[in-house]
């Protein structure tokens, strides 16, 4: 099971989710562009000691991404509010690997057709999203739940 972040461009954001990553042992994939510096030095400030300890895949673009997961025959995952499929209903593998889109922007269509599979947290009608950090942490503990790959 892996997680990724599509062109993130909160920097807190992506800290939470390297930690994520890190406290469950589940890889982590930033797709660039970035709305901020990615770099070695940046990195330490927002993911702090997490940052050595995160299995941590840099994509430059979408397309190399795509390739990677083509490559590695990955299912691509990706969470958004332009699904009926919720995540508690929704059969995960191990070899999953789960977006999220940036944080201002969401994912465009192309990314939505490229995912082998859409899925949403349901929430109250009168809100437009949850957090992606938030969002990550719900789907993939339900993930890690039914594919019994909790970190040892």
């Amino acid at each position: 099971m892996d997680i990724a972040l599509y062109q993130p461009d909160q920097p807190p954001n992506t800290g939470t989710l390297l930690r994520l990553g890190a406290c469950m042992k589940t890889a982590v994939h930033v797709i660039e562009p970035c709305g901020f510096p990615f770099s070695k030095r940046a990195l330490r400030r927002y993911a702090m000691d997490y940052a050595d300890l995160v299995d941590l895949h840099h994509h430059l673009d979408w397309d190399a991404f795509l390739q990677w997961t083509k490559d590695n025959n990955r299912r691509l995952v990706l969470l958004t509010t332009k699904s009926d499929q919720t995540y508690c209903d929704f059969e995960f593998t191990s070899e999953d690997i789960l977006l999220v889109g940036s944080e201002s922007t969401g994912a465009p269509e192309s990314v939505h057709d490229a995912a082998d599979a859409r899925i949403t947290v349901p929430m109250s009608r009168e809100v437009r999203s949850l957090n992606v950090a938030v969002s990550m942490a719900m789907v993939l503990g339900e993930a890690l739940r039914q594919t019994n790959s909790w970190p040892e």
